[in-house]
């Protein structure tokens, strides 16, 4: 029987081992991390991440093929491939920080699986690296081998949080890079053997090590590349009248283009798509190419720039203060159908308010009191380095409620802002809300979710993104 370890038992691991558990009851899959509580969650009922369709799959194979261990170095040394998917957080000091990849906890994984082995193994890059990552361990390992034969392979994700489970059982492409050596090509060739058990051949792509990992940071690049490019419309659509879904809609009808990824929203967020971009630049920059990293680095800008540009139209049009004014916030994770709140923009949107004094009531259907209040007194990039948490501040708690229910956010509230896409906002008694809000009521809609002329019928003065102002914004102060 083949033995698969994967450490680390995030967001990427869990899904993934669950899934090749699945799929090849033949291969014993142990995941392993040195969190105990996370590992005693993935032994639960409670798991530790929300994911359609995730419990299912876990509990189908847990205790049979499926394990999972804070046994880390055993089911190291029994595995014939070992996957990686520890952190990659971003540099917080030092060289590069705020744009580098911080290796520390590859390193050490790195050092751990040379210490413990005592069989020849595959080694698996699954988080995301900056390239050439792979040429460090490499070296780390051989140098700590005592003759036992390493092959690193990059074997990225391309999950999508909501969907993770589906992208798992039917993906676009599974990615697999190798050395072009012989020992290489039958490395890339066992992984290739694990996969094809559920995935057409023709979906496994096989290159070089090198491309493999700048396939990922540019995959996610693109992707947050559009999100910026109809965010950029969606400001002009406002200036000019225009409607950004008519113009995303006209736009994605050209089969070069395609629709996907053109929803204009308050942001995009997630733990990958700023995280890789700044790793891209840091390396375009030490690559001498300041000109390629300048182009990357203006994605990140229009998305800061699209949620100070929200706060802004908040304030302003709410007589140019929000100071001690209850404002409801209608969710909080960075995107439906998933409790992750890393990089939301919901985090800057909320602290763009506070900043002006509002009150914030907050519902989210998937995030915990704990975890808002956590998320609102970090500094930048802390989310990925647990160790730099902040203590919360007794004045931000104090402007912060967190409820479980969007009545109860928006009862007495001058204004909703929406900042997730959940589906049960669409279908909300908004005649219900309006009845029990302050007056004028404000809608601002961060992800068009809802039906903007409607709620004006009932008597909202609405904001859309990228969609024509009505009359009362358009008397307000020019958003700064």
């Amino acid at each position: 029987m083949v033995k698969i370890c994967c450490i680390g038992a995030g967001y990427v691991g869990g899904p993934t081992m669950a899934v090749i558990a699945l799929k090849c009851p033949d291969i014993e899959v142990a995941v392993v991390d040195i969190s105990v509580s996370r590992i005693n969650a993935w032994n639960s009922d409670q798991l530790p991440i929300y994911e359609p369709g995730l419990d299912d799959v876990v509990k189908q194979r847990r205790g049979k093929n499926l394990f999972f261990s804070t046994d880390v170095e055993r089911h190291v040394m029994e595995a014939d491939i070992v996957f990686v998917s520890v952190n990659t957080p971003t540099k917080t000091q030092g060289l590069g920080a705020g744009k580098a990849a911080d290796l520390t906890y590859w390193e050490s994984a790195a050092r751990m699986i040379a210490d413990v082995s005592k069989s020849d193994k595959i080694v698996v890059e699954k988080s995301t690296v900056p390239v050439k990552t792979a040429e460090a361990i490499e070296k780390i390992l051989t140098h700590n081998s005592k003759g036992i034969n390493f092959q690193i392979l990059s074997n990225p994700e391309f999950l999508a949080e909501g969907t993770a489970i589906e992208d798992l059982f039917s993906p676009d492409r599974v990615l697999i890079g190798g050395r072009e050596t012989p020992a290489g090509q039958k490395a890339i060739q066992a992984l290739k053997e694990v996969y094809a058990h559920w995935v057409p051949e023709e979906r496994i792509i096989c290159s070089n090590l090198w491309s493999a990992e700048l396939s990922k940071l540019a995959a996610n690049a693109f992707l947050a590349q559009r999100i910026s490019s109809v965010n950029a419309i969606s400001a002009l659509c406002e200036a000019t009248g225009a409607n950004v879904t008519e113009v995303a809609h006209a736009v994605g009808k050209d089969t070069r283009i395609g629709p996907k990824f053109l929803n204009a929203s308050v942001g995009f967020g997630g733990s990958c798509f700023q995280k890789d971009i700044l790793n891209l630049v840091y390396i375009c920059e030490c690559n001498g190419l300041p000109e390629v990293a300048n182009y990357w680095k203006q994605v990140i800008k229009i998305n800061d720039y699209q949620k100070s540009r929200f706060v802004n139209r908040v304030v302003s049009s709410m007589f140019n203060t929000v100071s001690g004014k209850k404002i409801a916030i209608l969710g909080f994770a960075f995107k439906k159908d998933t409790g992750d709140t890393r990089e939301t923009p919901a985090i800057d949107v909320c602290k763009g308010l506070l900043g002006d004094k509002a009150r914030l009531s907050i519902y989210d259907p998937q995030v915990s009191e704990d975890q808002i209040q956590r998320d609102l007194s970090m500094k930048k990039f802390d989310w990925d380095h647990p160790i730099h948490l902040q203590p919360q501040s007794p004045t931000a708690v104090k402007q912060v409620g967190v409820v479980w229910d969007a009545y109860e956010a928006t009862k007495g509230a001058h204004g909703i802002c929406i900042l997730t896409e959940w589906d049960e906002f669409k279908s909300l008694d908004y005649k219900k809300i309006y009845d029990q809000m302050q007056k004028p009521a404000f809608v601002f809609d961060g992800r068009n979710v809802v039906d903007a002329e409607k709620l004006r019928q009932i008597g909202f003065i609405v904001y859309s993104i990228g969609k024509p102002l009505d009359e009362w914004l358009k008397d307000m102060p020019a958003v700064a």
